[in-house]
C-alpha cells in the first residue's frame, strides 16, 4: 500500500513555497493527492481519512504527536527515538504502534516546539524545557547526550483547570481536609506542596489557588508557565528564560523572585523549587508575604525539609542551623502527595511546621491517609485527624475560632 511519506513528497512537490498556503487550500491539495493515489491503488475510505488527518498534522501541526495531544485520556507522551513512543493513558503506560518515518521528521517537530517557546535546542545545547500552546510541558534531550536518538517527554495538563471539588469526587482528598486547607489559604498560611514525579503537585496547587481572596495581588514564578490560577484579577505571571546562543540573557527563578519582591505582591507562588532559588523563596516567605505557595519534589515530608536544606546550601554557604530556622519560620504547612500502586493520586499527609528547637525542625502531623484495603484493584482508605493545629494566630486574625467556623458563623 502507498506510504504516507510518498504522499508527503507529492504534496511538497506541488506546494508553492513562494507564498503562504492557507489551511483550506492545503486540505484541498491533500484530498486531491489522496484521490489520485486512490486511482492508482485501492485505499479504503477509513484509511484515506486517517492519511488525510496525518498529512495535515505533518504540515500544519506536530505530525503524529497531534493525535496524542488531542486525546484527553493521554496525560504523558514519551518519545524514545523514532521507533519507540510510549503513552500514559488513564494512569497506565502503554506502547504506541505509531512511528516517526525518519529522524529528520522527529527533529523537525522538536525544532517547531522549541521555536514556539522561543527556545533553542541543538547539538551544542542538547537539553531544553519548553511548553506547547495548550500549556503542556515539554522536555527535549538530543544526541549526543541521548544515545538512542532524540528524546521528547510531554506532560499534558487538562484544558480546564481541575477544581478541589473534582479532587474530592476522585477521592484524592477528603472534604474535611479541603475545608481545613481552605481556611488556611484564606488566613494567609504559607503552604508548601511536596510529592514525587506525577503525584499531582501542580494540579493541587492550582486547586488550592481558588481559595485565594480575589482582592489580593498574586505573582507566579515558574521555569515554564504551567499554572492556571482561577479568577484572580490582579495576577502577574513571570517565566524564566534560558541564555541565548552567546550565553547571555538568562533570567533565572532567583532573578524573578528578587524582582517580584519589588512588585508589591500580597502572595508569591513559585511553581517549583529545584535549586539555589530555595533561599530566595524562603526570604520571600519570611518578609511578610503571607499565604505564599510553592512545590517541590520529595518522597516524604521530612525528606522535603532535607532537600530544602540542601538546595539552600547549593547557592549559599551558611550554617545549617540558620537554614533550618529560615525554613521553620517561613513555611507553616506542608502538604505531601503521593501516587499509590493503583496509580491514584492522593493527599498522604498534612503537617504543621512548629518551629526550630534543639537543632531540629519540629513537625506536628495533622492529617494522614491510612489504607484500609483494596477493592476491585483500587486502594481504599480514609484521612485520619491526628492533632489540632498549634499555630492559630493567623486563623484568629482572619476571623476564625478554634472550631474552624468564622466569627460570623460562631
Amino acid at each position: 500500500m502507498i506510504q504516507e511519506d510518498q504522499l508527503h513528497s507529492r504534496i511538497l512537490e506541488e506546494l508553492d513555497m513562494s507564498r503562504e498556503t492557507g489551511d483550506a487550500e492545503l486540505t484541498g491539495l491533500i484530498h486531491r493527492i489522496l484521490r489520485e493515489a486512490g486511482e492508482e491503488e485501492y485505499i479504503p475510505l477509513s484509511k484515506k481519512a486517517e492519511l488525510g488527518r496525518e498529512l495535515f498534522n505533518a504540515f500544519r501541526k506536530l505530525n503524529l504527536l497531534q493525535e496524542f495531544l488531542e486525546d484527553e485520556n493521554i496525560t504523558e507522551i514519551m518519545i524514545n527515538g523514532t521507533q519507540n513512543i510510549f503513552l500514559e493513558k488513564n494512569g497506565r503506560i502503554c506502547r504506541s504502534q505509531k512511528r516517526f518515518a525518519s529522524s529528520d521528521k522527529l527533529e523537525d517537530v522538536i525544532q517547531q516546539i522549541a521555536a514556539g517557546s522561543n527556545r533553542i535546542v541543538n547539538e551544542a545545547s542538547p537539553i531544553v524545557d519548553a511548553r506547547l500552546s495548550d500549556g503542556s510541558r515539554v522536555n527535549v534531550v538530543l544526541p549526543p547526550v541521548a544515545v538512542n536518538g532524540p528524546i521528547v517527554t510531554i506532560r499534558k495538563f487538562p484544558k480546564e483547570a481541575i477544581t478541589m471539588e473534582q479532587l474530592i469526587s476522585w477521592e484524592s482528598v477528603s472534604q474535611e481536609v479541603v475545608a481545613f486547607l481552605t481556611r488556611l489559604v484564606k488566613s494567609g498560611y504559607n503552604i508548601f506542596i511536596s510529592g514525587g514525579t506525577g503525584s499531582g503537585k501542580t494540579t493541587f496547587l492550582n486547586a488550592l489557588s481558588q481559595y485565594i481572596p480575589g482582592d489580593e495581588r498574586i505573582i507566579t514564578i515558574e521555569d515554564n508557565a504551567e499554572l492556571k490560577l482561577l479568577e484572580l484579577p490582579n495576577l502577574v505571571t513571570l517565566e524564566a528564560r534560558n541564555a541565548n546562543t552567546e550565553g547571555e540573557g538568562e533570567i533565572t527563578i532567583r532573578d524573578l523572585i528578587k524582582t517580584a519582591l519589588r512588585m508589591r505582591p500580597d502572595r508569591i507562588i513559585v511553581g517549583e523549587v529545584r535549586g539555589a532559588e530555595a533561599m530566595d523563596m524562603l526570604q520571600a516567605l519570611n518578609t511578610g508575604h503571607d499565604g505564599s505557595l510553592s512545590t517541590g519534589h520529595a518522597n516524604s515530608t521530612s525528606d522535603m525539609l532535607s532537600r530544602l536544606e540542601t538546595m539552600v546550601l547549593m547557592g549559599m554557604d551558611i550554617p545549617l542551623g540558620a537554614i533550618q530556622r529560615q525554613i521553620a519560620s517561613g513555611i507553616d504547612i506542608i502538604v505531601h502527595l503521593g501516587r499509590l500502586r493503583d496509580k491514584s493520586r492522593r493527599v498522604l499527609e498534612v503537617t504543621e511546621v512548629l518551629g526550630y528547637l534543639n537543632g531540629e525542625i519540629c513537625l506536628n502531623p495533622l492529617y494522614i491517609f491510612k489504607e484500609t484495603g483494596e477493592k476491585d484493584g483500587k486502594v481504599m482508605g480514609s484521612w485520619e485527624k491526628l492533632h489540632e493545629i498549634t499555630n492559630k494566630e493567623k486563623l484568629l486574625a482572619a476571623g476564625y475560632k478554634d472550631t474552624g467556623k468564622s466569627m460570623d458563623d460562631a
